[in-house]
């Protein structure tokens, strides 16, 4: 689950990024793997979710979001959870300032 305290304020200016996700409007299943989604299956279905993010205008919010919430679950920013969480294993410091 993410780190709810690192969420930012009820904020609408905060959130306004969400709107304009290229995302927005497709489903979630593309971005978030149901449960025992494995191997090629999986990796099919985040290259997609990826070519998604690669057109985004809010692809770099996205990703600071996701990084600074900690977010544990789905494609964010055009990087699987797996990467994120070898970004901030790796670069735990530079996370924490939001780069």
């Amino acid at each position: 689950m993410a780190d709810i305290r690192r969420l930012p304020t009820p904020v609408a200016e905060v959130w306004d990024w969400q709107l304009h996700g290229a995302c927005r409007g497709e489903s979630t299943a593309l971005f978030f793997h149901p449960d025992g989604e494995r191997g090629p299956a999986r990796a099919r279905r985040q290259a997609a979710a990826k070519a998604v993010c690669a057109g985004c205008p809010v692809i770099d919010a996205c990703l600071k979001h996701a990084l600074s919430v900690r977010e544990p679950y789905g494609v964010w920013g055009g990087m699987s959870e797996e990467e994120r969480a070898r970004l901030i294993a790796a670069e735990p410091a530079a996370v924490a300032a939001g780069v």
